[in-house]
């Protein structure tokens, strides 16, 4: 019988090998009679990307973890959305709630948007073997053969605009995927602050009357392109959008600085000048998106309303795509000064000011 025992916790008691039954016995709140559940233990696979065509010319990719095949799972969706037309105007991809997993995913999904041979993070540690960087070459990212697909997308993966949606669930993986994009200025990263998960761990086995034992080491932290580093304080949106219009949810306000014995990271002189200044709400700009957008009172009545990713009521979605928009509608807006007529035929030319 256990109770107010933490899920990780509650997970462990419950595992075991495939094929095998377990029986779950629990007690609600509310019930005079415990719920009995038998239960078969199984591999469980999930499929780590899911796309679907937004309208006007866009498109949506979601990555829930980062696994041996999200860098091809990726491949084929930007190439589905491209040949729908759906990479015109701009790609939605989301990383929220992405708890992250293997660094070559990682680099091989930063590979589908940035040119060949671009650092997408490095490592560095105590010793010269903990200092490395990591770039989008194949060598870097492929470990299974559909991976090469990623070298085989159409140039428009190179050049179409990109917001890419975090939260505070977003870690690991999904940081350096970030961090990489907005380093690079290929994506506006927007939503909440991510998880600010950075630290490289090595298993080391050991010798003696300890064999087939090891211990696991922090040995190294990640850094963006920039050199920024993502341990404990994790990446800033550009444009900050909380998760709904009445706030944030609860649930997602924990990040790896808030854990006890976290590993810390000396703080610069202009972070320590930044985390002084109070925040201040923005004006929203003529999509109606505001570049900071302040935790609701406690006094407000409504609380904030659950939504399923990729909905359509998916707040953050939304507020990506009204930006999308915008920057569509500044692309094809003409100078200032600058007039544009109608000739016959459908012939438009632009008329320039004289300087």
């Amino acid at each position: 019988m256990v109770k107010d025992l933490p899920l990780n916790d509650s997970v462990k008691m419950m595992r075991g090998k495939p094929d095998t039954p377990i029986e779950l016995t629990v007690l609600r709140k509310g019930s005079s009679t415990p719920i009995t559940v038998k239960l078969v233990r199984a591999v469980i696979k999930v499929k780590s990307v899911k796309s679907k065509p937004l309208d006007d010319q866009m498109g949506y990719i979601r990555v829930s973890q980062f696994q041996e095949r999200t860098a091809s799972e990726l491949a084929k969706a930007l190439d589905a959305l491209n040949k729908s037309g759906n990479l015109k105007n701009g790609l939605v991809l989301d990383l929220r709630n992405d708890p992250g997993g293997l660094l070559n995913a990682a680099i091989g999904v930063s590979a589908a948007f940035l040119p060949k041979g671009t650092l997408v993070v490095s490592t560095k540690g105590q010793t010269a073997d903990a200092k490395k960087e990591f770039l989008t070459t194949p060598q870097d990212y492929q470990v299974v053969r559909e991976d090469a697909a990623i070298a085989k997308l159409p140039a428009i993966t190179k050049t179409m605009p990109i917001v890419v949606l975090v939260n505070g669930a977003s870690a690991s993986a999904s940081e350096i995927v970030a961090g990489a994009l907005q380093d690079h200025k290929r994506a506006t990263i927007m939503g909440t602050k991510s998880f600010g998960k950075g630290s490289v761990q090595t298993v080391i086995p050991l010798r003696g009357e300890a064999k087939n034992t090891a211990i696991k080491l922090t040995t190294a932290r990640y850094f963006t392109p920039s050199g920024r580093s993502i341990q404990a304080k994790g990446i800033s949106p550009d444009v900050e959008v909380k998760d709904t219009a009445e706030g944030n949810f609860l649930d997602l306000d924990i990040r790896e600085a808030d854990l006890a014995n976290h590993l810390e990271v000396p703080e610069a002189k202009d972070d320590k000048a930044k985390a002084a200044k109070p925040a201040s709400e923005a004006k929203p700009d003529a999509s109606g998106i505001k570049e900071t957008v302040e935790p609701i009172s406690s006094k407000s009545k409504k609380a904030p309303k659950f939504y399923k990713y990729g909905d359509p009521d998916d707040y953050q979605l939304n507020q990506a795509i009204a930006y999308l928009k915008k920057e569509d509608a500044k692309k094809n807006q003409p100078a200032a000064g600058t007039q544009e007529i109608q000739l016959e035929g459908g012939i438009k030319m632009k008329i320039e000011p004289v300087k």
